[in-house]
């Protein structure tokens, strides 16, 4: 689906993008699905490229859209060469992969230098664990409050299908690899299903939360936005 939370964050993905980005530069969605942001992307590139794991998605994508650079295969071992894209895009991905630190090695590498990487990815400090948990041997999908506020032998058992990251956990993620990092806030979601519920009251509750991003309240905010450029 593509509603008002997409256009959002494509909006703050172009916003991030190299100095000089334009028709000739690589950008890479890493984790791309069926290949939506690919697809959007194609109107600031047509070296518009999308990587996805799941090979249904990959095929369905490709197909569906005509997107002839979106291939399968893992965020761990990506199928390019050194210094390849300008960008790389991963969009609440680095959660769902075997290896996030072997995955955010990868995206160094297959960045030029001055490339980008631009990273979105779930907040420890979200009041709500979005993944749904496992409860003696189910899965239990939906909205679950507080999880991630538990210590984390008890939240990786009860979510050890996702992970959510505290700032400092995500800037030791990048730790020792070639990437200063440009930028680094949390925001808020488009609450796009509470608008549809809600009308004007979901709005506003919409309009409160992005305010609320530029203050210490974005402590809790739902995902991690990262802007880094590899260096070297």
């Amino acid at each position: 689906m593509w509603r008002a939370g997409q256009d959002r964050r494509l909006a703050m993905i172009r916003a991030a993008l190299p100095t000089g980005f334009g028709p000739t530069s690589r950008i890479l969605d890493d984790g791309s699905g069926l290949g939506l942001y690919v697809l959007k992307l194609l109107a600031d590139t047509p070296l518009s490229y999308g990587l996805e794991y799941e090979r249904e998605r990959a095929a369905e994508g490709a197909r569906r859209f005509g997107l002839s650079l979106l291939v399968n295969g893992a965020g761990e071992r990506l199928p390019y060469a050194d210094a390849t894209f300008d960008a790389v895009l991963s969009n609440e991905v680095i959660e769902h992969v075997m290896d996030d630190r072997a995955a955010v090695a990868e995206i160094a590498r297959v960045l030029r230098p001055g490339g980008r990487l631009l990273l979105f990815c779930p907040n420890r400090w979200y009041p709500v664990e979005q993944h749904g948990i496992y409860w003696r041997g189910r899965y239990i999908f939906g909205n679950i409050p507080l999880v991630n506020y538990l210590p984390n032998p008890l939240r990786n058992r009860l979510a050890p299908h996702v992970r959510a990251y505290t700032g400092h956990g995500l800037r030791r993620l990048l730790a020792d690899l070639p990437l200063r990092i440009v930028a680094h806030t949390r925001i808020f979601g488009a609450y796009d299903n509470l608008i549809y519920r809600f009308g004007a009251a979901g709005r506003l509750l919409r309009a409160g939360l992005h305010g609320a991003e530029s203050t210490p309240f974005n402590v809790v905010g739902l995902s991690h936005w990262l802007v880094a450029e590899r260096v070297g």
